[in-house]
């Protein structure tokens, strides 16, 4: 298959073949008319792990914090020293004064696309590592945006030691922010649960990013998809072996919800069941998804998002008329 034949070759022409694609003009890159404001976050683990405050005083000021926790549990909790080191040496690791700017500056562009979107009461804490691998809770309806500082104290950090190492890669203070936007991308972003097909579900997660691009117009790509500039790069090298490999094995509209687990799924890498497997980027469908979704801008630029939010997979990829 071409894919396999040209891919041992990928890595030699990698540099000139990312540097003589020249990329279209940014058409996300627009002004946005009101200013962007600081936003006000709120350190919660803070003052939990004060001393100085009884959990009585926390709770009274947090009554919602401790879900289904049990008070005996929760006492040790705070409480506990190795608890306490370790939500320390997250703090140091974000400055939240600049996640203030950076996070007004996203609102602002999110609500200049979705004028509905309101600003939600911005919150962080510290779960000790436990939801690292959902660090960012956004919930529209009640207004709350939640960003666990675990998870991002820096991808060679102790405290991640025994961690899957893919796991890690998106685990740095630069991952907030396309964090936070891809948690607000997906729930402006209608799911269709009925069309599953592989081709639907690549569309799906190739709108998540449009979304990106038009909340972070100046985010690096590959800090969008929570991957390293190499991975990144090594997807652009291969994208039309890995629309060959698709096309020849006729994956486009098939069912088969393995082809998730493969190629759209978080892993060290995707699942061509070759032995390049390893030398492979993971998650090689949702960046197909997404330059479909890129092409049919490049052929509808005056496309409202949301109409392009409710345009079919099917109609997005016959309209955009992508030929990698």
């Amino acid at each position: 298959m071409k894919f396999f034949r040209f891919l041992l070759f990928s890595a030699v022409f990698l540099l000139g073949t990312v540097s003589c694609n020249k990329e279209p003009e940014n058409i996300w890159d627009v002004e946005v008319e009101s200013p962007a404001e600081q936003v006000q976050i709120t350190d919660i683990s803070k003052m939990f792990f004060d001393p100085q405050v009884s959990l009585d005083e926390f709770k009274a000021q947090y009554p919602w914090f401790q879900g289904t926790v049990s008070d005996e549990d929760f006492a040790n909790r705070k409480n506990n020293d190795e608890e306490a080191k370790l939500y320390r040496e997250a703090a140091s690791k974000v400055d939240l004064k600049k996640l203030g700017t950076e996070l007004g500056q996203l609102f602002a562009r999110v609500k200049y696309h979705f004028p509905a979107f309101k600003t939600p009461a911005v919150y962080t804490f510290s779960s000790s590592t436990q939801m690292y691998a959902d660090p960012v809770i956004f919930d529209s309806g009640a207004g709350f945006l939640f960003i666990d500082i675990s998870g991002f104290m820096g991808e060679k950090n102790e405290y991640y030691k025994g961690l899957e190492e893919y796991l890690k890669l998106s685990m740095n203070p630069e991952n907030i922010i396309p964090k936070v936007s891809e948690a607000i991308a997906i729930s402006i972003v209608p799911y269709d649960e009925v069309s599953q097909k592989f081709l639907d579900q690549m569309v799906y997660f190739g709108k998540i990013m449009t979304l990106q691009d038009a909340f972070l117009p100046h985010l690096p790509d590959h800090l969008k998809m929570n991957a390293t500039a190499k991975q990144y790069e090594w997807s652009v090298a291969n994208e039309g072996n890995i629309w060959d490999y698709f096309i020849e094995n006729d994956y486009l509209f098939s069912p088969d919800p393995r082809l998730t687990e493969r190629f759209i799924s978080a892993g060290p890498f995707s699942k061509f069941y070759t032995d390049a497997d390893r030398d492979s980027s993971p998650q090689v469908g949702i960046f197909t998804g997404w330059r479909i979704c890129r092409k049919y801008y490049q052929e509808h630029p005056e496309t409202k998002l949301s109409d392009f939010l409710k345009t079919s997979a099917q109609d997005i990829f016959n309209q955009s008329k992508y030929k990698p």
